[in-house]
């Protein structure tokens, strides 16, 4: 096992032992040379986590090696609370402003351009956010917690992907919209799920362990553990087992 390995391995906080529990199998070595891992680490994540130590002690809690993108901003950070080795994506924005605030577990990526936000007037705070331990949240992505999402461990966002846990109110026609308030239901998304690039989530929808959304769906229903779940509105296509 080399020396470039193991500091590679250290430096992105990942087991050194090629073959930990629940990953595949990794070759022990790095075919670069040192000049060009070091660059490699410190665009990859160097200036990020000087970031993170000057905002890591203003959350509510960090577990520590807290990775922070240039430009993000982080509204009300004594109510995110986020574990050991996250990132949070250059270019994000998060309000933590809810009544139970945004926890984020160990090993979360949060990709560059997020919108995250559980509160958008101070006079009705929004439910929160939690995402679960190792879950990847990809680049764009827009989670408007309201009324609570929940999202597992080892979960797998695309590109794009947008969770609204909120719905306007517009029954009464002699009322403007925006004068008629907003109804808060919930999501939440199980362990281990795989949802793809600019899929759209809507208010009430619980997405069962191990299920796949294809991209570019539109999820108004509850999709079953192990399902695969397309189009638009999104419907089952078929299980993973």
């Amino acid at each position: 096992m080399s020396l470039k390995y193991r500091l590679y391995m250290l430096a992105v906080g990942r087991p050194v032992d090629p073959v930990a529990p629940g990953r595949p199998a990794l070759s022990p070595s790095v075919d670069v040379s040192w000049g060009e891992l070091l660059a490699y680490l410190w665009a990859r994540g160097g200036a990020a986590r000087l970031r993170g130590l000057w905002k890591g002690w203003r959350l509510a809690a960090c577990g520590g090696r807290l990775f922070v993108g240039p430009r993000t901003r982080i509204l009300f950070p004594r109510r995110l609370a986020v574990g050991r080795n996250c990132f949070l994506g250059g270019d994000s924005y998060i309000n933590a402003l809810a009544a139970n605030g945004i926890r984020l577990g160990d090993d979360v990526r949060v990709r560059e351009r997020a919108w995250i936000q559980a509160t958008s007037s101070l006079t009705r705070p929004g439910v929160g956010l939690v995402i679960g331990s190792g879950t990847y949240i990809g680049p764009g992505c827009l989670l408007g917690a309201g009324g609570g999402i929940t999202i597992g461990a080892r979960v797998t966002f695309g590109a794009g992907v947008q969770l609204l846990a909120e719905d306007h109110e517009f029954r009464d026609a002699a009322r403007l919209i925006q004068d008629q308030g907003v109804t808060r239901a919930g999501i939440t998304v199980e362990d281990d799920v795989w949802v793809g690039n600019q899929v759209i989530v809507l208010d009430g929808v619980h997405i069962g362990r191990g299920a796949v959304i294809g991209a570019g769906a539109v999820v108004t229903k509850d999709v079953p553990s192990m399902a695969i779940a397309v189009g638009n509105p999104a419907r089952v296509s078929g299980h993973r087992a």
